[in-house]
């Protein structure tokens, strides 16, 4: 376990930590929270093929659900060849189900990496993780914009943060009803998808709210980055 911390601190916290500094320090005006935008940004932009190429798929994904769940009902007493039917629909479609899977793999790593960044790395003993390269800041000023205190949570930003949330997931495609699904027990779990809409942005705010905003700002760049690609790819397709 302390091998996989290492690794860690190693190919992904120092890297952005230093990453995050150096754009404080060489960004004009010295504010923090510019720098945490810019590198947010550059991180998303990076991640950004990947990113056009889950949602892509994940919208094909919705346009075959209604014929995915005719063929569940087909052969819901052959599984093997239910699992067939459906894999030649992917196929057929271009669509690799796991490629959502792949995109979380890549990204999740370097999403706990950021977020402790913004966390922890606040602190000034962090700064003994700068390299050699990266001159230490003699002092870190926290404001944004001259208003809010990133190292302090913020009730504006956890609210930006919980309503782009809640943006970004009714931007998202939503699959068309089969005939089935008109008749059958399905309006319960669309009541509970529905629920469970407004249930995340809120758990969100009260999260942030417990965290330095600087979090909460980070979290808003970045899903607002998710719901300018979603609206790309999506309009593209």
């Amino acid at each position: 376990m302390n091998f996989i911390s290492q690794i860690f601190n190693l190919f992904l916290y120092q890297p952005l930590f230093n990453a995050l500094i150096f754009l404080y320090q060489f960004l004009p005006g010295r504010d923090f929270g510019i720098a945490i935008i810019v590198l947010t940004s550059i991180i998303r932009i990076i991640l950004a093929p990947l990113m056009m190429k889950s949602l892509k798929s994940q919208k094909l994904m919705t346009t075959i659900q209604p014929e995915i769940k005719e063929l569940q009902q087909k052969y819901k007493d052959n599984p093997k060849k239910q699992t067939e039917e459906i894999m030649a629909v992917y196929k057929n479609n271009n669509i690799n189900p796991l490629d959502g899977l792949v995109l979380l793999l890549i990204q999740l790593p370097i999403l706990i990496a950021l977020y402790r960044v913004f966390w922890v790395g606040l602190r000034p003993e962090e700064l003994g993780y700068l390299y050699s390269f990266v001159s230490a800041p003699e002092i870190i000023n926290f404001t944004f914009l001259g208003l809010i205190n990133l190292s302090q949570p913020n009730l504006l930003l956890a609210v930006l943060a919980g309503i782009a949330q809640l943006i970004q997931s009714k931007t998202m495609p939503q699959a068309k009803k089969s005939i089935t699904d008109k008749n059958n027990k399905d309006q319960t779990m669309e009541t509970i998808s529905k629920q469970m809409l407004y249930f995340f942005p809120i758990i969100t705010v009260l999260i942030l709210l417990k965290m330095p905003s600087a979090v909460g700002l980070y979290w808003t760049v970045t899903t607002v980055f998710s719901i300018i690609q979603q609206h790309l790819i999506f309009k593209k397709i």
